[in-house]
């Protein structure tokens, strides 16, 4: 995606001080496992944080950093919805839609992260990394936008081009078909009693021939002896 580099914000290593041992311990060994680039096993942990206590902030934020390093940004962006749905600090809104914002834009959803980063920026309109990333989210959008035009001008006129190239062939075939009616038409208006050319033709010929023969029967007739009789 050029020079641009995404800005996904870290895990919220802060944590309420009335977590569970077993939360708390499941959580940060799932820190801990993310940090390492170990994103399965950390969501693996997560998971079992979440499954003590389905209502914790930090699990749901946290399990969905890790689905979106495995580029899984459907359940990224769900994970995100749910812990939006589990705070009302200003700042850590700002981070969850900043977050979802990138899981969108990963998945080439324009508008859906431009809205994500405008809702960010209400909430903490100081945060360059946001401004920044919606300045490429409407520059990615525009360029989408313009291919997809491109796209539909070039199969209007390839569109275009079909059917001009069967109207062609329609008026050819019309024309075709009407010179064999005329043609069908001019042979059943030709009156019974007249002979083709052809006909008439072989006919010349045939009576060349007879005289001819008639001729050469002639000459032989004529240049034959008469044989007189003795007269004694």
């Amino acid at each position: 995606m050029n020079k641009f580099v995404l800005i996904i914000l870290l895990i919220i290593p802060v944590f309420s001080s009335n977590f569970a041992q077993s939360k708390r311990s499941l959580i940060n060994d799932g820190v801990e496992l993310y940090k390492n680039n170990k994103y399965s096993d950390a969501e693996v942990n997560f998971k079992k944080g979440l499954e003590k206590d389905a209502e914790s902030f930090h699990g749901h934020f946290n399990l969905g950093d890790a689905y979106y390093k495995q580029g899984r940004y459907d359940e990224a962006i769900q994970s995100f919805k749910n812990s939006l749905a589990l705070t009302e600090n200003k700042n850590d809104k700002a981070k969850i839609y900043h977050n979802i914002g990138n899981s969108f834009l990963k998945s080439q959803k324009f508008p859906e992260s431009i809205e994500a980063y405008k809702n960010s920026l209400k909430l903490n309109p100081d945060d360059l990394e946001t401004k920044y990333n919606l300045s490429y989210a409407l520059n990615m959008m525009k360029q989408d936008q313009n291919k997809q035009q491109q796209q539909q001008n070039k199969d209007n006129k390839d569109q275009n081009k079909d059917q001009q190239q069967q109207q062609n062939q329609n008026k050819n075939d019309q024309n075709k078909n009407q010179d064999k009616q005329n043609q069908d038409q001019q042979k059943q208006q030709q009156p019974k009693n007249e002979i083709s050319k052809n006909d008439a033709e072989r006919i010349l010929e045939a009576l060349k021939n007879n005289e001819r023969d008639l001729q050469k029967k002639l000459r032989q007739n004529k240049g034959q002896p008469v044989v007189r009789e003795k007269d004694w």
